[in-house]
């Protein structure tokens, strides 16, 4: 018989060893990543078969290969140290155009081929070539498609949320939640007046905004972020950090936040009342904020509950999902987060079910807690939303026990 203690020292070294090899395969994604992205549609547009004009088959591949070299340049200019803006939007936008080649590439060019044999349609240059112009025709469609649902105003999605432990006097409690406005390098300041404005029309008890504003400093993105001050709620605007604050002074956006009449909930709550029932609105920072180095940042539930009654319904704005592990353990009953922004170009997605357990919308995390994972408002990065649209979502708060009708 093994012992226990040994079993598990012994499944401690081999996931130990497990994490140390992902970690070394990781340090190498950022190389491999965009060769990939690049090279797979151009071997698929360009050499897989078409037998091109050569003017058009050098034409073509050297601008895979300048898409190859520009997109990481641009990106480490436009979000590194030197934060230029220009450089930030060429790099962004390449980034989400070769990712729906790549993904489009692949899977037409296995499915649309094999499809195309098995019909008996044409001979291999002519499958080769047809497999091209579907692979840009629904490239260009998605990527035009996904930049207008980039930049539109997000819909208004409704959601009811029944809570066994809020109080009648509570039920009908709107709460508007926006996230993930991500004001960055292309300048939104109409499109974030426009969102506050639709943010209004809900007549809102409570609105939330559950982190990652901006990209860059509260002073740089200042403009784009002042129409958040014009938001109304009837009970209070409270806000938490995201991790995108923490790349760019974390604290000058709780001040901004501060000034803007928002309430920055900092591992703290307050109390929302409403026909003789109470509700405890908390918030953390993310979890990302004590590695920060910023002091006194860091995602500490038992100190937003501090001084809370323990037999109060508890709303907890946390920017991630994956926080939801600790709210459950802590007894809350409803959990706000963003961050995901439902994969924002598809098929990411995927990708991110490998980090956080929901992706978009209502589920259940242990007997009581549930989360509301927010598709985001904004974007990050490439200016595309692809089969994920943003959202400005309004969920009602609903109790069992419905107060008597009026007369």
């Amino acid at each position: 018989m093994t012992d226990t203690s040994e079993a598990r020292s012994a499944d401690g070294t081999a996931q130990g060893a497990r994490q140390s090899g992902l970690s070394r395969l990781m340090r190498y994604v950022p190389m491999i990543a965009p060769v990939l992205l690049w090279a797979v549609p151009c071997v698929v547009l360009l050499h897989a078969g078409q037998h091109w004009p050569l003017p058009v088959t050098l034409g073509g591949t050297a601008l895979f290969v300048i898409g190859l070299f520009v997109m990481p340049l641009a990106m480490v200019r436009g979000h590194g140290r030197r934060q230029q803006d220009r450089a930030a939007v060429v790099g962004d936008t390449l980034l989400g155009a070769s990712w729906v080649l790549f993904t489009w590439s692949v899977l037409l060019g296995v499915l649309l081929r094999l499809a195309l044999t098995v019909a008996g349609v044409g001979d291999g240059q002519s499958r080769a070539r047809i497999v091209g112009y579907v692979v840009l025709g629904v490239a260009a469609v998605l990527l035009a498609w996904g930049y207008h649902e980039a930049r539109r105003v997000p819909r208004v999605r409704q959601v009811d949320v029944q809570l066994p432990r809020l109080g009648p006097g509570l039920d009908g409690t709107r709460v508007a939640l926006i996230t993930d406005t991500h004001y960055g390098p292309l300048d939104r300041a109409r499109w974030s007046e426009r969102v506050c404005e639709t943010v209004n029309s809900l007549e809102a008890d409570l609105v939330c905004h559950t982190g990652d504003i901006a990209d860059g400093t509260a002073e740089r993105r200042r403009a784009q972020a002042v129409p958040l001050g014009t938001v109304r709620a009837t009970r209070a605007r409270v806000y938490v950090t995201g991790n995108h604050e923490y790349y760019s002074e974390a604290q000058g956006w709780v001040d901004l936040m501060d000034e803007l009449g928002w309430e920055p909930l900092r591992n703290r709550h307050l109390l929302v009342e409403r026909g003789g029932d109470t509700l405890v609105v908390a918030g953390v920072d993310d979890v990302t904020a004590e590695s920060s180095g910023l002091a006194g940042h860091r995602a500490h539930l038992a100190g937003a509950l501090d001084g809370a009654d323990p037999d109060l319904p508890v709303l907890l704005l946390a920017h991630q999902p994956k926080f939801v592990d600790r709210a459950a353990a802590g007894g809350v009953d409803l959990q706000l987060s963003g961050h995901t922004h439902g994969g924002q170009i598809w098929p990411f997605h995927h990708l991110v079910r490998i980090d956080q357990p929901t992706v978009a919308g209502l589920s259940r995390h242990g007997t009581r807690t549930l989360l509301y994972t927010s598709r985001g408002t904004g974007f990050w990065g490439p200016p595309f939303r692809v089969f994920a649209p943003s959202e400005i979502t309004l969920l009602v708060l609903r109790s069992p026990q419905r107060p008597p009708a009026q007369p």
